[in-house]
C-alpha cells in the first residue's frame, strides 16, 4: 500500500502544473469520478486512519466505506496500470493569466507579514485545553507560536494527541484578535481548522481564550471553545517536539486543571454539526438533528 502515497503525490504534482484531473483520467484510462474519488476520498481517508493507529487494512476498509464507486478489487487493480500512466503525462507549462487580481488575497499577504513585527508578546509555548470531540475528556496539546526562520510569517505548531505534528501560519487582526491556521490533510486536499484567540489588553498574557473550528471524524464541522496557557516563553522546535499531546478523564485532573475543564469541558462548549440521512430534507431533519446532538453532548 506505499504505492498509494506515491501516486496520491504524482496528482497532486501534475494538478498543481495546470493539468485537470479529466485529462489524467483520460491518460490513465480510467472514469474521472473513480479517480476523483480515489484522490479526493479514498487516499486522504486512508493517510489518517493510519495516523489514528489504525493496521493498513483496517485504514483501507474504512476509507472505501465513504465512496460507493470503488471497492477493493478495482482499487487494486488499476493501481499499477494507473501509476505508470501518471509518471508518462507530459508536462505542458500553464500561462499565468494577468488579470487575476484579488485584493483579499494580496490583503493576507499584508496581513501575514505585518504579523511578524507585533507576535513577540504572544510567541512561545502553549498548552492548549479543550474538550474531545470524542468523549468529555479534557484534550491538552502543546502549540508553538513564534516569527519564522525567515521572518517573513508567524509560523506556529501543533501537537495532537495522536502523535501527529502540524505546522501552520499565523495572523493578527490588529491588537483584537489572533488566528492560527492549520491543514491536517496532506496537500491539496483540505481539512482546515482555525482556532481565533481575543487578545487581551496586557503584555505577555499568561493565558489566551477564544474559539477552535474543525472537522470531526465523520467530517461534520464543529466548533469548541479553548484556552491557551502559556508554558515557556522559549521558541525552541526542539523543546516543542518533545512535548506530547493527552487526554484526561476528570477524576485525573490536579487542581488547575480541573479548573480548565470547567471551563471548556461543559455540554455547551462544543457545538456540533450533523446530516440526517433522509430521502426528502424537510423541517423534520432539523428536528432530529437536534435530538441526537443533545444526546450526544449530555
Amino acid at each position: 500500500m506505499e504505492e498509494f502515497k506515491v501516486i496520491y503525490e504524482r496528482i497532486t504534482f501534475l494538478r498543481s502544473k495546470g493539468i485537470k484531473m479529466k485529462d489524467i483520467a483520460d491518460q490513465a484510462n480510467i472514469t474521472p469520478s473513480v479517480l476523483s474519488a480515489i484522490y479526493s476520498t479514498v487516499f486522504p481517508a486512508f493517510f489518517k486512519n493510519i495516523e489514528k493507529g489504525l493496521n493498513e487494512e483496517d485504514a483501507l476498509n474504512d476509507a472505501l466505506t465513504w465512496v460507493n464507486n470503488v471497492s477493493k478489487k478495482k482499487l487494486f487493480g488499476s493501481l499499477s496500470s494507473l501509476k505508470r500512466s501518471l509518471f508518462e503525462i507530459p508536462l505542458i507549462p500553464v500561462k499565468q493569466n494577468e488579470n487575476t487580481y484579488n485584493p483579499f488575497l494580496s490583503s493576507l499577504e499584508a496581513n501575514i507579514k505585518e504579523s511578524v513585527y507585533h507576535i513577540i508578546n504572544y510567541s512561545g509555548i502553549y498548552f492548549s485545553y479543550s474538550i474531545s470531540s470524542s468523549s468529555h475528556a479534557l484534550k491538552i496539546e502543546p502549540y508553538l507560536i513564534c516569527p519564522s526562520e525567515n521572518g517573513r510569517y508567524v509560523e506556529v505548531g501543533h501537537n495532537n494527541v495522536y502523535g501527529t505534528t502540524h505546522w501552520g501560519i499565523a495572523m493578527m487582526n490588529g491588537n483584537n484578535h489572533l488566528y492560527l491556521m492549520f491543514n491536517e490533510n496532506l496537500a491539496p486536499q483540505l481539512a482546515l481548522y482555525h482556532i481565533c484567540l481575543k487578545l487581551p489588553m496586557y503584555d505577555r498574557p499568561p493565558f489566551l481564550r477564544g474559539l477552535y473550528m474543525c472537522f470531526d471524524y465523520n467530517y461534520n464541522p464543529i466548533a469548541r471553545r479553548i484556552l491557551f496557557i502559556k508554558h515557556s516563553e522559549s521558541i525552541d522546535r526542539n523543546e516543542f517536539l518533545n512535548l506530547k499531546g493527552q487526554l484526561k478523564k476528570q477524576n485525573q485532573l490536579n487542581d488547575k486543571e480541573k479548573i480548565y475543564y470547567d471551563y471548556t469541558c461543559q455540554s455547551n462548549d462544543l457545538i456540533r454539526t450533523c446530516n440526517i440521512p433522509s430521502p426528502q430534507m424537510t423541517e423534520e431533519d432539523l428536528i432530529a438533528e437536534k435530538r441526537i446532538l443533545s444526546i450526544l453532548t449530555e
